[in-house]
């Protein structure tokens, strides 16, 4: 899909598109939150929109016909989750031998609602020495777009925390908000 026609069809699905394109030619976008499939559509037509071409990660289950060639010129890099640090590896391979690659990924690892979110962004974006972009796809004021720039440092767990707290001041609402659970939350409850 071409510039022009994305920001046609994100503004006909009642979308605003916020920023521009990722100004880093190797980065990871976190699509937060995501608890629903159309959250990646959401994301991926903005993306279009501001003509970044992005690669998203998907479980092998959805990378079979009649999905396959679809989801190649998307940008794909399918996964096969039982084996999850050959997954992280393979990704931080691609990085490494790419000149551009803007990667977008959901922390949460699923649609659910989750206790904990997943690390490994945070390795890939430590081990291939990317940057991460604190991006949103916000269903209340249905805004999408690429926010603030973070880089990690060794301790994953303070960076979730961090990162969940920008988000948290954002005020983001998901498409299905008792899906959507921050960490302090979390912690609050047990």
């Amino acid at each position: 899909m071409r510039a022009k026609t994305a920001k046609v069809v994100l503004r006909l699905m009642g979308w605003k598109g916020v920023g521009g394109p990722a100004p880093d030619k190797k980065c990871i976008f976190l699509g937060v939150p995501h608890t629903s499939i159309a959250d990646f559509f959401v994301a991926w037509v903005y993306c279009r929109s501001v003509g970044m071409k992005t690669a998203i990660i998907v479980k092998d289950a959805f990378y079979r016909w009649p999905f396959r060639r679809l989801l190649d010129r998307v940008g794909v890099i399918h996964i096969d989750r039982t084996h999850p640090t050959g997954t992280i590896k393979s990704v931080i391979d691609a990085f490494n031998s790419r000149d551009e690659m803007v990667l977008g990924l959901a922390p949460e690892g699923t649609r659910d609602a989750v206790k904990n979110w997943k690390t490994g962004f945070h390795t890939i974006a430590r081990e291939a020495g990317v940057p991460v972009y604190i991006s949103f796809i916000d269903w209340g004021t249905r805004r999408v777009g690429i926010g603030e720039r973070f880089e990690c440092t060794a301790d994953a767990r303070a960076d979730l925390v961090t990162i969940q707290k920008m988000y948290k001041k954002m005020g983001v609402v998901a498409r299905h908000p008792k899906n959507f659970v921050y960490l302090d939350e979390v912690e609050k409850s047990e």
